[in-house]
């Protein structure tokens, strides 16, 4: 019985802790892009959250309009709200900072799940 109830907790404390992980810091679609930017994935992280305070739940390098062209944009939840914070890739600067749509705060929500 005290077995039980022992693999019981371990258990949850296992899955409860899946549950609870952000987004590795180190992995993330876009990588092959890396190359071609100045601003690192870690200092990227790191301006991202000092502009939203949270947990990274999804993060990518991308092409796309405004800065200069390239940009980490992350999912970060913070306050029971997925916001979305773009990067510029070349200088740091913030291009965006605000809450999603529904849709994909819904996929992100569902990711932060597989997570």
């Amino acid at each position: 019985m005290n077995k039980l109830i022992i693999g019981t907790v371990i258990a949850a404390l296992v899955l409860g802790s899946a549950a609870n992980a952000s987004v590795s810091p180190t992995k993330y679609s876009g990588h092959e892009m890396a190359k071609d930017v100045k601003i690192t994935l870690a200092k990227a992280r790191s301006i991202a959250l000092k502009a939203r305070p949270g947990k990274i739940i999804d993060q990518e390098l991308e092409k796309e309009a405004g800065g200069s062209g390239m940009r980490y944009s992350f999912a970060i939840r913070s306050n029971g709200k997925t916001i979305e914070v773009g990067v510029d890739a070349m200088t740091g600067a913030i291009l965006e900072n605000g809450a999603e749509s529904k849709a994909k705060e819904a996929h992100e929500t569902k990711m932060e799940k597989k997570n």
